[in-house]
């Protein structure tokens, strides 16, 4: 199999391609509804003026302080093994039920989701519903409905109303997670500027894949890809919250891929996560109650 890495320019415009779209990439950007979130103004230490989250936690919640999961390297964890079509999709339309051989991107009707204190498992692809109420979804989100239907948090699969799928494969990206993997291991404990241009340089590469600006030229132009790898990343990244809620943690909030906010004890992360610096790993700060929620790198 020969992966088709560059859609020709005068296909780009018709079949899938029109169909994909930023809001795919499901992050959930979600705060706990007994939560207020405010936006406030915070000088940073280089004297620069930004807006920060600040968060209300309600006396309800008990005794604890705010502790922020930072995820070390989501999207290039996500190259590890998300489902991509490598040729080009073909129009597979209505779909009696998911083809696990195949990957690519299906409308379905946004399934029930009940909980409150977990964001719904599509995250913010909820938010821009079709006209009959029904959304596109890449392969990581089918395979997650799936398994939430097989161990009963859903009640049923939804509809797929249409479909342009490929034969999926899983590992084609392997390759590039396995080198930046390796990357970081190196170049972790060193910090400075080797480490800061190697993190550019990791999400340059990956947004080659679909240039924000239609003028801008890539070796590579395969939005499917790009929105699938970003799904798989916002996937998993739900996945383990919900695992720390069903084991008793209090989820306050849920923001992109990289950072989760548990109300917990003192010095104490959910258990659920792996402390470290390593691909699969998290770093865990603890902010008092009244403090700006830190972003990036802060």
């Amino acid at each position: 199999m020969h992966p088709i890495k560059v859609i020709r320019l005068e296909e780009r415009e018709s079949g899938p391609w029109p169909l994909i779209t930023e809001h795919m990439d499901g992050e959930p950007r979600w705060v706990h509804p007994d939560v207020t979130s405010t936006r406030v103004p915070f000088i940073r230490d280089n004297g620069k003026r930004v807006r920060r989250d600040q968060l209300d936690v309600p006396d309800s919640f008990g005794e604890g302080v705010l502790c922020l999961i930072d995820r070390n390297g989501s999207y290039p964890s996500a190259c590890s093994a998300v489902p991509l079509a490598p040729n080009t999709l073909l129009h597979t339309g209505p779909l009696e039920a998911f083809d696990k051989a195949s990957a690519g991107i299906y409308l379905i009707d946004i399934p029930h989701w009940t909980r409150t204190d977990m964001p719904h498992p599509l995250g913010q692809i909820i938010d821009r519903p079709d006209e009959q109420g029904r959304v596109w979804v890449t392969t990581p989100h089918i395979k997650q409905l799936e398994k939430l239907v097989r161990e009963r948090h859903l009640a049923a699969m939804p509809a797929i109303h249409d479909s342009w799928t490929g034969k999926a494969n899983e590992s084609l990206f392997k390759p590039f997670y396995t080198a930046a993997r390796q990357a970081r291991i190196e170049l972790v404990q060193a910090g400075g500027d080797p480490y800061k241009a190697y993190k550019t340089r990791l999400s340059i590469a990956l947004r080659l894949l679909w240039p924000k600006r239609k003028e801008q030229k890539s070796p590579f132009w395969r939005p499917d890809w790009r929105m699938s790898m970003v799904a798989e990343a916002s996937v998993r990244h739900w996945t383990v919250a919900f695992k720390a809620v069903q084991e008793g943690h209090t989820l306050i909030a849920l923001r992109n891929v990289d950072a989760a906010l548990f109300w917990t004890p003192p010095g104490t992360p959910p258990d659920t996560y792996r402390i470290g610096t390593g691909f699969g790993e998290v770093k865990a700060k603890f902010i008092q109650p009244g403090e700006v929620i830190p972003e990036g790198d802060d």
